[in-house]
């Protein structure tokens, strides 16, 4: 996978045809004002923000689908991940920047397992992704994924010991150019990939993703600072005596 996507136009929620030459004088400037919003932020922009900064009344979906589809056969795309906007280099333009890539780290057999169960099963824990792989999993091979700011702790199961949970980030949607999490491959792809073995259980089946990964479910209790604390995430405070 690349780091990039061929922009999917998504269609207009208000027909521009429609439109009074004042509406739409407002909408091309909302695209222009969001188009140099995108553009200058070294991270992708969410819709909220958007609305935050646009002038009220913009209709934010119409303008960045103009804005992707004025990008569309551009070397440059506008792609949406999750509920924010990118732009990035067109997917069958990506062999030209190879050259000026840096080289990451390469994920080992391990942690690359632990990443799949991670997106798959999410919210999952620790002891859950040593039952699905069938052995131990080290506390460095997490530490990795979340260095890659791939994978994150979600928050914590209600059960006894309460564990952490575990969930994927949006910039691993953006790495490996998901929209969102369900664009994950399902089986037929993953076979036709080659990433299955022809001697698979033939009961075996690819879970389904959950549809908004970033909701805590029944069982889970959210992140607090004390968790944080205990788990070396936040600097303990200091109380007078």
């Amino acid at each position: 996978m690349t780091d990039s996507a061929n922009a999917t136009v998504i269609p207009f929620l208000s027909d521009e045809a429609d439109m009074n030459p004042a509406e739409r004088l407002h909408l091309a400037e909302a695209v222009r004002m969001a188009e140099a919003i995108v553009f200058a932020s070294a991270e992708p922009v969410s819709e909220k923000q958007l609305a935050q900064r646009l002038p009220d009344g913009v209709n934010i979906a119409a303008a960045m689908a103009e804005l992707q589809q004025i990008y569309q056969r551009r070397g440059v795309n506008l792609v949406r991940i999750g509920d924010a906007w990118a732009f990035r280099t067109a997917g069958d333009l990506a062999f030209l920047m190879s050259r000026d890539a840096v080289q990451q780290k390469k994920l080992s057999r391990a942690a690359l397992e632990v990443l799949a169960i991670i997106a798959y099963h999410q919210p999952v824990t620790r002891a859950e992704i040593e039952d699905i792989r069938g052995v131990e999993t080290s506390k460095g091979t997490l530490d990795t994924l979340l260095e890659t700011e791939w994978v994150r702790m979600r928050g914590r199961r209600r059960t006894p010991g309460r564990p952490v949970t575990y969930g994927t980030t949006e910039k691993f949607l953006d790495h490996f150019a998901l929209e969102e999490i369900r664009d994950l491959p399902g089986m037929d792809e993953l076979k036709g990939a080659g990433l299955l073995s022809s001697r698979m259980p033939s009961n075996f089946s690819v879970p389904q993703p959950p549809s908004d990964p970033d909701l805590l479910t029944e069982d889970e209790d959210p992140l607090t600072d004390i968790d944080l604390e205990e788990l070396g995430l936040l600097t303990p405070r200091v109380t007078d005596d």
